[in-house]
């Protein structure tokens, strides 16, 4: 190479790490913004509904470089800083606000309003005014403190901010004893699929609690749910979420509401009976919250297909289909091969891959009751210990290309009321693994979509963290029962 030749590559290179640099000062700067927004003024900023609260420099940059991918648009870390600090400047009530979707219309509109605050005034004017929305905090407890419990307990906690929606305060185990209290704080602290808790626990044996960032949450034992007197620990109208799955029918959950201080009672399972199976998105608005008081937020798997399902229906119809749920083992399964009541799950989870039933098809119909009927599931347990995928072969009743369907749901990802559940992802490489820790209940493999010659008959791939995706949806229909949702700008 010339001497020239390497003078130029030199200065490239110094360039590029400057324009780095700067875009990672640029990063710090907006992560002191969005975290005086939220905890001052339960402003939460999120880009295209992935968190921005408590991420690294290097974590904001990554989420616009997603941001840029999915919607075509030059979205940049300044552009977004500039709106963030315009928004500080405004007298906005709680809310959440996606300022990947600001940003993308200020790239397509700046030329039609005078400065970036008149742009804002326009784009914000229903959330001008802290009257627009008053919150009223209200009180949780978890009873059962498994795996969703813990993940749960983690998310009330680490979306707290100023603490106007929910607020943790009891976790009901079998027992409180201080060992006890020791061992549910160690696997609060540290999970081995869900790494460790980016907060601090302390654990208050003395007085029977959890302090977890600042928050005291009493651990109550208790073998009978309708003996606790919650009032005793200063909680009251609470809101109950259910994580044992020991009951499912409204009998057994209403045992809940014979104790003092429970108002509502909300499970982490499909529930039998006459109970509401709700997918939070689709189809929370069917039930009186007002007048209801046990309510169940469904399967992870009916949280992931539902979504998809609904987009399909609504603009294509399904005329018939089938579900297979390649589902990450679960508790309910052994480790090692011993007796289990239900046929092949006695087998070692972790060594084999195992055929069982699903009530996916059947529960489709409680949330989208026209799809009665039409569809058949099953499942298959596979070796790994969280992320699960479905695969939806559907018979549609319109024809549609591969491209038309994928940008269907891309649409929907991006768009309307369902924007909090589907995520569409374009990675040619994406694996199990990779969904760890996503928010969303339904992750669309776009790359990975079938469609026959017919036009008609469609193969989707849906992933989902059935963990985690499930318990954000659990807390976004939580929120809503306890009527404490912000305004929302997606």
């Amino acid at each position: 190479m010339s001497e020239k030749g390497k003078d130029l590559h030199d200065q490239k290179f110094e360039t590029e790490l400057s324009e780095w640099i700067q875009d990672e000062k640029s990063a710090i700067e907006m992560i002191h913004v969005i975290g005086q927004l939220w905890f001052d003024r339960s402003i939460e900023l999120v880009i295209f509904r992935n968190q921005m609260v408590d991420r690294s420099a290097s974590e904001i940059l990554n989420l616009h470089n997603y941001a840029r991918t999915i919607v075509g648009r030059p979205i940049v870390v300044e552009d977004t800083l500039m709106l963030a600090k315009e928004i500080q400047n405004k007298d906005i009530a709680p809310a959440r606000i996606d300022i990947g979707r600001l940003a993308t219309e200020w790239l397509n509109e700046k030329a039609l309003h005078e400065s970036a605050s008149a742009f804002l005034d326009d784009k914000l004017k229903g959330f001008l005014g802290k009257d627009k929305r008053v919150l009223k905090p209200k009180d949780v407890v978890l009873y059962g403190f498994g795996r969703i419990g813990r993940i749960a307990a983690r998310e009330i906690i680490s979306q707290a901010g100023k603490g106007e929606q929910l607020r943790l305060r009891a976790i009901v185990t079998r027992s409180s004893s201080p060992e006890d209290i020791l061992k549910r704080a160690a696997l609060l602290r540290t999970d081995s699929v869900h790494g460790p808790f980016p907060g601090t626990i302390i654990e208050d044996v003395a007085n029977q609690a959890l302090i977890i960032n600042g928050h005291t949450v009493k651990m109550i034992a208790a073998s009978n749910p309708a003996e606790i007197d919650y009032t005793a620990y200063g909680i009251s109208d609470a809101l109950l979420i259910d994580n044992t799955g020991v009951t499912r029918d409204r009998k057994g959950l209403s045992e809940h509401l014979k104790s003092k201080g429970i108002a509502k009672v909300l499970l982490t399972a499909p529930g039998k009976g006459d109970i509401p199976n709700v997918v939070y998105g689709v189809n929370q608005q069917a039930f009186d919250r007002d007048n209801e008081q046990v309510f169940s937020a469904a399967s992870c798997t009916t949280n992931a297909i539902v979504p998809v399902l609904k987009v399909i229906q609504k603009n294509l119809g399904i005329s018939g289909g089938h579900i297979e749920t390649i589902h990450a083992y679960t508790n309910d399964q052994n480790l090692l091969d011993n007796y289990h009541k239900k046929f092949r799950r006695g087998r070692a989870a972790a060594l084999n891959m195992v055929i069982t039933e699903t009530g996916a098809g059947s529960a489709v119909a409680k949330v989208i009751p026209e799809l009665a009927g039409k569809l058949t599931s099953n499942a298959v347990r596979v070796p790994v210990p969280n992320v699960s995928l479905a695969i939806l072969n559907l018979k549609l009743e319109t024809a549609t290309t591969r491209d038309d369907l994928n940008s269907l749901l891309r649409n929907a990802a991006l768009h309307g009321e369902l924007v909090e559940q589907i995520q569409y992802s374009l990675s040619q490489e994406l694996v199990s693994s990779d969904l760890v820790g996503n928010s969303c209940a339904s992750i669309v493999d776009s790359p990975a979509t079938i469609v026959s010659e017919d036009n008609k008959s469609v193969v989707l791939y849906v992933w989902y963290d059935n963990e985690y995706g499930y318990t954000r949806q659990v807390i976004r229909y939580a929120k809503y029962l306890a009527d404490v949702i912000r305004l929302t700008y997606y």
